[in-house]
């Protein structure tokens, strides 16, 4: 099978994966391959904080033009995969010198699959592509072609948690993985000052509490399928459930919009994590934070800064001077140039893909007085 996720969070999946017991993992290219039966799938599925969905290759081929690939996709026996009264929809993506346009691609895997019913049952199934009970992937690299079922139906970053969102709001996919990545012992106080929509708070308390990343979906793509195992994923579902870890320390988020903080306490409430998350209006850059305080956000970049970005970035740099001292801070922007007017050098970065923007993920340590004089105060 193939986990697929976002640029720079492909060790984090693979982590992920390793510790839910896949065997044969393998990082690819904003994916990792693994092998599991049905149900590992679906744990999968529920569990996995930093993967976008999960195919599962139904055939391998190789062509070598349109006729051939129709061909090979005709022999396929479509019918026993699903029903004819089943809807379903194509998806292709397409790294070939042949096969250079992934919607004409996907039209001809239609093509066949309808053609297959029709030879059949002389109809076919409808095609749905906005809500399909069936979802099927076909991924060509040269000449080599995989076909694959998605068993997750929508991107696996529809938590189901998320009703209403600010502007911009952080994939919450990615939330995760910065989170995962930021290595945050899950022990410390957390913060986001800047929290809009909720998102990076949801996340974090889901992961310091152990709760399945996708609980609250209320469909995955595996469950319309014709060999769903019903009494399989309800107890899956619960053993997941089982497994819930207690966390003692404040989940705390911040926003200046008084908009932003009601959205966010309705997705809070909706996550069903209201008595472990706080928030509150504030201004960033007049609220002080408790030392020791682990520290993750994101603050408005691109089309969402309707301000000037070096004045800006500077200003929180003076903040987590000030207000952070002997916190562990990390920040993503896509605003590289501007991130050096934070005045502040930052321990680690990481560079990560946010949809078609090229972002830096950044940890800053604030320490109080020079970081010698904290060296050998610890060393004391």
């Amino acid at each position: 099978m193939t986990a697929k996720t976002m640029y720079g969070l492909e060790y984090v999946l693979a982590n992920e994966l390793k510790q839910l017991g896949a065997q044969n993992v393998k990082i690819m290219n904003r994916a990792v391959s693994f092998k599991g039966d049905k149900g590992f799938m679906y744990k999968a599925n529920l569990n996995l904080r930093t993967a976008l969905r999960i195919l599962k290759p139904i055939s391998h081929f190789q062509a070598h033009n349109e006729k051939e690939l129709y061909n090979k996709l005709c022999e396929i026996n479509w019918t026993n995969i699903f029903d004819l009264n089943s809807s379903f929809s194509t998806h292709a993506t397409t790294h070939s010198e042949v096969f250079t346009h992934s919607k004409y691609v996907s039209l001809v895997m239609k093509d066949a699959i309808a053609d297959t019913f029709r030879k059949k049952y002389n109809k076919r199934p409808y095609v749905n592509p906005e809500n399909p009970d069936i979802s099927i992937n076909l991924h060509i690299a040269k000449h080599t072609c995989t076909v694959s079922l998605d068993s997750s139906g929508d991107s696996l970053h529809k938590r189901g948690y998320r009703y209403n969102t600010v502007a911009a709001p952080i994939n919450e996919v990615l939330a995760s993985g910065l989170i995962l990545l930021s290595e945050w012992d899950k022990k410390s106080n957390f913060h986001d000052p800047m929290c809009g929509s909720g998102t990076i708070l949801i996340e974090a308390a889901m992961i310091a509490n152990n709760i399945p990343a996708n609980i609250f979906r209320k469909r995955f793509g595996f469950e319309k399928w014709k060999d769903f195992d019903k009494n399989l994923w309800e107890k899956i579902k619960d053993i997941s459930l089982e497994k819930e870890q207690v966390y003692n320390g404040e989940i705390t988020g911040t926003d200046l919009s008084i908009k932003a903080i009601k959205i966010c306490e309705e997705n809070i409430e909706k996550s069903l994590l209201y008595d472990k998350i706080k928030v509150e209006k504030f201004d960033f850059f007049n609220k002080k934070i408790k030392p020791n305080t682990f520290v993750i956000f994101n603050p408005p970049y691109g089309e969402r800064l309707n301000l000037n970005s070096d004045y800006f970035y500077e200003e929180i740099g003076d903040a987590l001077k000030n207000n952070y001292q002997d916190c562990k801070i990390w920040l993503i922007s896509s605003d590289l140039e501007n991130l050096k007017f934070i005045g502040l050098k930052p321990s680690k970065k990481i560079k990560l893909i946010n949809g078609k923007l090229e972002c830096s993920f950044r940890k800053f340590e604030i320490y109080k007085g020079s970081k010698k004089k904290k060296y050998l105060k610890n060393n004391n």
